[in-house]
C-alpha cells in the first residue's frame, strides 16, 4: 500500500490543521493539552464550534450532519484533532446513540434528538454495565414492564461515565424475560435523566476523581415513543453501538502529544551535570517508545486504507491492543519524570508532577474498556494468525 498522502490529502489535512489551532480557544486546547479536567462547558464549546463548521460528526449520514469522506480522510480529522490537543466530540454523543439512532431510529426520533445529539445540547450517557452483567453484558436484569404508552423501569446500571454530567440516558432493559435466548429479550429505550425515579450516585476511582457512577431505576416511567427501533431488538443496536465505540481508542495522536511533553519535562528535571534528557538509559526509553509510536502509527493508516468498503478489520484489535499500552507506558514514563513529586501534598510540587499520578491511575482503564486486552489477543490469535 502507499503509506504517504496524496497532494490532495496534505491539502486537506493542513486546512484541518490551521482549523483546530484558529478556532477553538487556545486555553480550551492548553488544559486539554496538559491534562486538566475540562467542564462540560468546555466540551460543549468545542463540539458547538466543530458541528457549525461540519467537523463534529463527519462519520454520520450526511442528511444529519456527516462528510463524504474517505477512510484515511477520517484517519486525518481524527489525528489531526488529538495532536491539536482539541478536546473530541462526545464519544457518547457522536460515536454511540447518534450512529445507531441514524442507522435503527424512526424518523420522528432522528428529527428529535439527532441534531441536538451533534451540536451537544443533549448530553448522553450510556446506561449498559450492571453489577451482574459487565462483561457478560446479555445477562442483565433491569427490567422495563409496558404499561399503556409507557415502559416502567427497574433496575440498576453501573461504571456509567459521566452520569453525573448528562441529560439523557440510552439504556438497555430486558422487555422479554422468557426469551429463549437472553439476547431476545432486550430492548434500547431514551430517558432523560431528571425523570422521577432515577438516582446518580458518583463512584470515587482510585485517582480520586468520580468519572463513573451507579443510576439506580425505580419505577422510572419511559414514554414508549422513546423505544429505539422494535422491541426485543435491542441486542443488536447494542452490537452495533459497540463496535463505533472501539474506534480511535488507540489514540495515537494524543499518546505523541503527551510523549512530547514527556520530553519538555525531562529536559527541565536536573540530573548530575546536565538533564535527565541527557540520561542515556533515560534517552533510550524515549526512543523505543517513538518508534513504538511510528510503527503503531503506520498500522493505522493500513488499516484506515483498507477500511474503504465499512468492513471491520481485525488489525483493528492490534490498534486497541498496542493503543493502550502505549497511552499506559507514556503516564509510566511521566511520574518516573516527576519521580517524588508525583506524590508529594498540595503545595509540595510542581501541578503538572501532581497531575502525572492522577493520570497513571486513571489509564489503567484503558487496557479494559471497549473490549479488554485479552479479548483483542484472543481476536488477534483467531482471526489474524489463525491459531
Amino acid at each position: 500500500m502507499q503509506l504517504a498522502f496524496t497532494e490532495d490529502e496534505l491539502a486537506f489535512r493542513d486546512e484541518l490543521r490551521a482549523f483546530f489551532r484558529r478556532e477553538i480557544p487556545a486555553d480550551i486546547r492548553r488544559r486539554n493539552r496538559h491534562m486538566h479536567e475540562l467542564s462540560k462547558n468546555d466540551y460543549a464549546t468545542t463540539q458547538r464550534i466543530l458541528n457549525a463548521a461540519g467537523l463534529a460528526v463527519p462519520h454520520w449520514p450526511a442528511e444529519w450532519g456527516g462528510r463524504d469522506w474517505s477512510a484515511v480522510q477520517h484517519h486525518i480529522w481524527h489525528h489531526e484533532m488529538q495532536l491539536a490537543s482539541v478536546p473530541e466530540p462526545l464519544t457518547f454523543n457522536a460515536n454511540m446513540i447518534g450512529p445507531v439512532l441514524a442507522e435503527f431510529g424512526s424518523p420522528e426520533l432522528k428529527e428529535r434528538f439527532l441534531p441536538a445529539t451533534a451540536n451537544l445540547d443533549i448530553w448522553w450517557c450510556q446506561g449498559f454495565s450492571e453489577p451482574d452483567a459487565g462483561s457478560d453484558l446479555a445477562s442483565l436484569r433491569t427490567v422495563a414492564v409496558r404499561d399503556g404508552d409507557h415502559y416502567v423501569v427497574n433496575g440498576q446500571k453501573t461504571w456509567t461515565t459521566a452520569a453525573q454530567s448528562a441529560d439523557w440516558m440510552f439504556c438497555l432493559v430486558r422487555t422479554d424475560p422468557t426469551a429463549p435466548k437472553k439476547q431476545a429479550g432486550i430492548s434500547m429505550l431514551l430517558f432523560s435523566m431528571d425523570t422521577p425515579g432515577v438516582t446518580v450516585r458518583p463512584i470515587e476511582l482510585i485517582d480520586g476523581g468520580f468519572e463513573v457512577n451507579e443510576v439506580f431505576l425505580e419505577n422510572v416511567r419511559v414514554p414508549a415513543d422513546q423505544l429505539v427501533g422494535q422491541e426485543n431488538h435491542g441486542w443488536a443496536y447494542a452490537k452495533f453501538l459497540l463496535g463505533n465505540e472501539r474506534t480511535g481508542i488507540a489514540a495515537v495522536g494524543q499518546t505523541k502529544v503527551r510523549l512530547e511533553l514527556a520530553k519538555q519535562y525531562a529536559a527541565q528535571t536536573r540530573l548530575g551535570t546536565g538533564t535527565l534528557l541527557d540520561d542515556a538509559s533515560f534517552a533510550a526509553r524515549i526512543a523505543d517508545l517513538d518508534n513504538e509510536l511510528l510503527a503503531l502509527e503506520l498500522v493505522q493508516l493500513r488499516v484506515a486504507a483498507s477500511s474503504s468498503d465499512g468492513a471491520p478489520n481485525p488489525v483493528s484489535s492490534i490498534l486497541k491492543l498496542r493503543g493502550t499500552e502505549l497511552q499506559q507506558a507514556v503516564t509510566e514514563l511521566l511520574v518516573d519524570i516527576a519521580g517524588p513529586a508525583a506524590v508529594a501534598r498540595a503545595g509540595d510540587s510542581d501541578d503538572w508532577a501532581r497531575r502525572t499520578i492522577a493520570g497513571y491511575l486513571n489509564y489503567r482503564k484503558t487496557s479494559i474498556y471497549g473490549g479488554s486486552n485479552e479479548v483483542q489477543r484472543t481476536i488477534i490469535a483467531s482471526t489474524i494468525l489463525g491459531l
